[in-house]
């Protein structure tokens, strides 16, 4: 009942300050064993072609989780994810362009994290000094 409360709570918050993001206590495809340990393809009669059926997360939810955990800016992981699709929005790319992408920063952000954010910042926008 106390989780339940507290996740109740969880929801109303989010909802009330338009965070769109939940813990990962809710996402449910963390706490099940039966999920296998890599994020693979499967079909599925309950899925859509987004990723979002049964067996597997979408794949907006796995990149929100490893921002998360590894603590990335997520506007900068945008414009890194469009310009490795080699497209001018992230949304243009294809789901295999994207799934790469999404294997390709987690394998860089366990192995070089501070290589990884030294990519990443120079996606940010230059900040010209005025004088």
């Amino acid at each position: 009942m106390r989780v339940a409360e507290t996740r109740a709570v969880n929801r109303a918050l989010r909802k009330a300050y338009g965070i769109g993001l939940c813990s990962v206590e809710e996402l449910g495809y963390l706490s099940s064993p039966r999920q296998p340990a890599t994020w693979k393809r499967t079909a599925s009669p309950n899925s859509n072609g987004d990723g979002s059926g049964n067996d597997q997360p979408r794949l907006r939810d796995r990149l929100c989780l490893l921002i998360r955990q590894h603590q990335l800016d997520p506007t900068l992981v945008k414009l890194y994810a469009a310009d490795f699709c080699g497209t001018q929005e992230l949304r243009e790319a294809g789901r295999d362009l994207v799934e790469s992408f999404i294997s390709h920063l987690a394998e860089w952000a366990a192995r070089d994290r501070a290589g990884l954010l030294c990519k990443l910042n120079s996606f940010a926008p230059s900040q010209e000094v005025h004088s």
